[in-house]
């Protein structure tokens, strides 16, 4: 095999026979000739395997397409097996080379497996991914990041199995199941697990399969109603025994570290589970009702990138004057909405943006969503004294450049933001109002001197998450005059738009017409007019029709600029989003 190498490196150049001459020759480490080479730091991993490939007469796969992953291996061989070994099979209809006379059996009937391979001298795994499928099989190459990734998408398109589980937890033992936990899962290893295990462990991974970004474990009467909240709106996925009820919370429980003798008072916890390579943070809670204890579950998915500030669903004006509000060195900035309206994700945003060596940028939150690099992050534990308003005042003395305060609640935290956009910072904060001017309004309700909000604030941004329509099963429509009137659409807007469209529902979309979601925005900037009316504690409409003179596009108009454009529907925007009487 060493001389088959380097004739084969002599003749490809794929990489220096020399070098790999002085190392075959030198090489006293005691390991199979291919995990020696893929560790030798002279080579880099896909050079070697390029050099095997040519060398045995295998193809080099640089990208593994998922769906060419057979449902046969997927269900034959563990996720674990597969993820240890570094492989994967993929259907092939090429003539198999493994496996002698079931070889040929198996190309007679029109095709066998190839097992792609990272490491190609083990071939210990490939008689026994033959073993476990009972298909003969034959031999490829690529990388371990490519088979990885093939790895974690054909297992989480596995079908699950919660039905079936769930009919096993009529002989589990609550005293067993507090032997059996394993504190940090793989989603994807269900193998010999208890069955209580794997029925929270699926219902876990169908909620990651569904974008879910939160589980509701609901007991009633006679049932427990599973409940996932996908884009916004809560779906009932699974009914359950009422028998189960204590197993599953006991299980949420041990996940989260919570006291499971403890069901008469609520309680908080957090963990993380993976799926194949992506890390998932859960926030768990739990309340005593009358029909038992209720569990919900947020999920945090750490693989998900985070926005960037052109990826929001700003428009274009909107977007250019933001981001140079952006540069300003002091001042305050709001984002408003009710809770689940983006708040979090728009600050991350706004923070990724200005990140850089030259400016401290520090935030205090309750609790931190994301892990945000080269940014201190700050967690409010009210429980040990540590408030937003003493966070705030210690943040201070850190010398920072720009602040990012969770929420302001009070007046103290309100006081103190303000306080320090005087003072040379820019701040970012978010308040719960219905729109931009309500913001101004509940601020001085809390008790700020209106000189102190018209000095300090730079602009106040609204927002509200409108789902899309699925690109999948999308067709046009006809809106009705009276839905056109609540929007605001005159005949002059409709001529000139590209369609109405609506989601019929398909299985990508989970039969709602819709998948994913955008932002519709209200930007208003705090201009020497609305200063002045700030400073005079004129009302919110009063400050919201000089806004709109001065070029403010509400939510609802900005949400009729989505429909127009085909993006989202005229009744997801009046959904959302309230009139506007000026």
């Amino acid at each position: 095999m060493k001389d088959l190498l380097i004739q084969t490196a002599k003749r490809t150049g794929l990489v220096g026979a020399e070098q790999l001459t002085d190392f075959l020759e030198n090489n006293n480490s005691g390991q199979r000739l291919d995990e020696a080479l893929l560790n030798c730091p002279y080579f880099t991993e896909e050079a070697v395997l390029k050099l095997f490939a040519a060398a045995l007469g295998w193809e080099f796969l640089v990208d593994i397409p998922a769906k060419s992953v057979p449902a046969e291996f997927v269900e034959a061989v563990p996720a674990t097996y597969a993820q240890h070994h570094y492989l994967i099979g993929i259907r092939t209809e090429a003539e198999p080379a493994h496996a002698g006379e079931a070889a040929l059996r198996e190309s007679e009937a029109g095709g066998g497996l190839t097992v792609v391979l990272s490491k190609p001298l083990d071939a210990n795994a490939l008689d026994n991914v033959s073993k476990m499928t009972g298909l003969a099989v034959r031999a490829a190459i690529s990388t371990r990041t490519a088979i990885t990734a093939a790895i974690d998408v054909a297992y989480e398109q596995r079908t699950t199995v919660i039905e079936e589980v769930a009919e096993e937890l009529d002989s589990q033992n609550l005293d067993q199941l507090i032997d059996e936990v394993a504190t940090s899962d793989d989603l994807l290893d269900v193998v010999n697990r208890p069955p209580v295990i794997r029925l929270v462990n699926d219902i876990l991974f169908r909620a990651l399969q569904l974008r879910a970004s939160d589980i509701h474990v609901h007991p009633y009467e006679t049932k427990i109603q599973i409940r996932y909240r996908i884009d916004g709106i809560l779906y009932n996925t699974l009914s359950l025994n009422r028998n189960v009820l204590p197993l599953i919370i006991s299980r949420i429980k041990v996940m989260a570290g919570m006291d499971i003798a403890e069901r008469r008072l609520p309680q908080d916890g957090r963990c993380s589970v993976r799926l194949g390579q992506r890390e998932v943070d859960l926030r768990i809670s739990t309340v005593p009702t009358s029909y038992g204890e209720r569990s919900v579950l947020r999920l945090l998915d750490k693989s998900t990138a985070l926005f960037g500030l052109n990826e929001l669903g700003l428009g274009g004006e909107d977007l250019k004057t933001f981001d140079s509000l952006l540069n300003r060195s002091h001042g305050v900035i709001f984002v408003t909405g009710p809770t689940g309206s983006g708040k979090s994700t728009t600050l991350y945003a706004c923070l990724n943006r200005i990140n850089s060596a030259e400016k401290n940028i520090m935030t205090i939150e309750d609790p931190i969503e994301y892990q945000l690099e080269g940014i201190s992050q700050m967690q409010v534990a009210s429980k040990k004294g540590m408030n937003f308003v003493t966070s705030l005042r210690h943040v201070l003395r850190q010398d920072p450049d720009v602040i990012m305060v969770g929420e302001v609640r009070d007046i103290e935290t309100a006081r103190m933001a303000i306080q320090s956009s005087l003072t040379g910072h820019l701040v970012f904060s978010t308040l719960h109002t219905n729109d931009s001017a309500g913001a101004v309004s509940r601020l001085l309700d809390l008790g700020v001197e209106p000189y102190l909000a018209s000095s300090s604030l730079i602009a106040i941004m609204a927002q509200r998450l409108v789902r899309k329509v699925c690109p999948d099963c999308r067709k046009p429509a006809e809106p009705t005059p009276h839905q056109l009137r609540e929007l605001g659409l005159g005949d002059v807007e409709v001529s000139g738009s590209s369609g109405f469209f609506v989601g019929a529902g398909c299985d990508k979309c989970f039969q709602t017409g819709y998948r994913g979601r955008t932002g519709i925005y209200e930007l208003m900037l705090v201009n020497e007019e609305i200063a002045d009316l700030i400073y005079k504690r004129e009302s919110a409409g009063v400050i919201k029709k000089a806004a709109i003179n001065a070029g403010l596009q509400t939510l609802r108009m900005d949400g009729a600029g989505k429909v127009l454009a085909g993006v989202t529907t005229i009744a997801e925007v009046l959904r959302v989003t309230q009139a506007d009487v000026i």
